[in-house]
């Protein structure tokens, strides 16, 4: 569905293009949630409310959307392997609530352009 988009190449690129904010950073406190939690915890919002939105998908269809969310989650843990389990700063905090709706707005498209089209 998003995963095999040139958006999602997109939006990976921009991960990328912005690794220097999580290879330099030090967290606060060490008692802040881990960067891979916090992505998580933003991409579960984005994708509740993508399905929020979209109440005409269907159980196969939200399934779907699920898996690729879980792919996205697997990439992710691959190019962010190495700061995964660190405290999350509140700057990183911001960057990824960022690139959270970024997904939100390729699964957002490719539902309006594919899907329910």
């Amino acid at each position: 569905m998003v995963t095999d988009t040139q958006g999602y190449i997109h939006i990976i690129e921009y991960l990328t293009e912005h690794l220097s904010l999580f290879e330099q950073a030090n967290a606060t406190t060490r008692h802040a949630p881990s960067v891979m939690a916090i992505i998580e915890q933003e991409l579960s919002e984005q994708i509740i409310s993508v399905c929020g939105q979209n109440e005409a998908l269907s159980f196969n269809q939200r399934n779907a959307i699920i898996r690729e969310v879980d792919a996205i989650v697997y990439d992710l843990e691959e190019i962010l392997s190495s700061v995964s389990n660190n405290p999350v700063t509140p700057e990183q905090i911001t960057f990824i609530k960022e690139f959270a709706l970024l997904i939100k707005n390729l699964f957002d498209t490719e539902i309006h352009t594919k899907i329910l089209a």
